[in-house]
């Protein structure tokens, strides 16, 4: 058991953040435009700031067809991604979707005729950001809240763990779809409406951890020099409290993205056509007898990034302990 932990630690250190940097780079390994456009003397890069049609001197249409854009001159020249496909094109020169994986498309198609793998990127991207920043947001609020209601103590205190209880026992995911059906569902909206739910449990570590702190000899020196309170709780009760939610931390990013997953499944997560990783993994479930790379390639990247996520989590534990 060691011996395979041994093994899996450094291969989980490597390829969490090799997907974090290719899902955050995709623009430059998948897209309908070139990464650097040579044409006329001047150089572009369309993947990263498209370019206009008229830019090109082309009036009939909006947008540029890159692949068919004409070279002007022998001097033009474009550096295209390994996967020349956007997670919004289909394939038209397939005679049916969803097609297998070809040449063309490495990883297959959907069922409108989009390339799998540029999805697959595109929305990583998404579930990797909305993990984190609710991780992020849901943990300052857990320590401004749990930390400073330890702090304070008294009837605030009491106020904040009965509402916090109250909010426990809610349904959460029936109560988070019903606000997204309400708001227009962006990551914005989708990370706010989750941290009001996700904070809970962190605050009651962050909760203890400050009762225990609040008590140590510096703590008590400060309020004999005559520290103000503010001061007090943010140089020395808050980041000493800190510990909890940096080892709670990889288990709460897996829990975030498989809430998002199964939002993005049930169809009330992100809106279409915007790629994720739950509508491929509903597509993968309407079409598991004809077309199983579409159950295979999105539920393979999710277990591979959880499974990277949970054993980075359980070598941080074993450092702390």
């Amino acid at each position: 058991m060691n011996k395979l932990k041994k093994i899996l630690t450094p291969v989980a250190k490597a390829l969490l953040p090799a997907a974090c940097f290719f899902c955050l780079t995709a623009e430059l390994w998948s897209n309908d435009a070139p990464i650097a456009l040579y044409r006329d003397h001047r150089l572009y890069f369309p993947a990263l700031r498209p370019i206009s049609a008229g830019g090109f001197g082309i009036k009939d249409r909006l947008l540029v067809d890159y692949r068919a854009l004409p070279r002007a001159s022998a001097s033009d020249w474009s550096l295209w991604p390994p996967n020349r496909w956007s997670p919004y094109e289909s394939n038209r020169s397939v005679k049916s979707y969803p097609s297998p994986p070809s040449r063309d498309n490495r990883l297959g198609t959907d069922d409108r005729g989009r390339d799998v793998l540029a999805r697959l990127l595109y929305g990583g991207r998404l579930t990797l950001a909305y993990a984190f920043l609710v991780w992020i947001s849901s943990s300052a609020l857990a320590l401004s809240i749990g930390g400073a209601s330890a702090f304070v103590g008294g009837w605030v205190d009491l106020s904040v763990q009965r509402v916090a209880e109250v909010l426990a026992v809610v349904p959460q995911l029936f109560l988070l779809i019903f606000l997204i059906s309400i708001f227009k569902p962006s990551l914005l909206n989708l990370v706010l409406a989750s941290t009001l739910f996700v904070w809970i449990e962190p605050s009651y570590y962050v909760r203890a951890q400050a009762l225990k702190v609040k008590q140590m000899d510096y703590v008590l020196a400060a309020k004999a020099a005559g520290a103000s309170k503010l001061r007090i709780f943010f140089v020395h009760v808050a980041p000493n409290c800190f510990g909890p939610l940096l080892t709670l931390a990889p288990f709460a990013i897996i829990g975030n993205v498989s809430a998002l997953v199964a939002l993005d499944f049930l169809g009330v997560g992100f809106p279409a056509p915007t790629p994720s990783w739950g509508e491929m993994l509903a597509q993968g479930q309407a079409y598991f007898a004809t077309a199983w790379w579409l159950a295979l390639v999105p539920s393979g990247a999710i277990l591979v990034t959880l499974l990277a996520i949970a054993r980075l989590g359980e070598g941080w534990r074993e450092k702390v302990d």
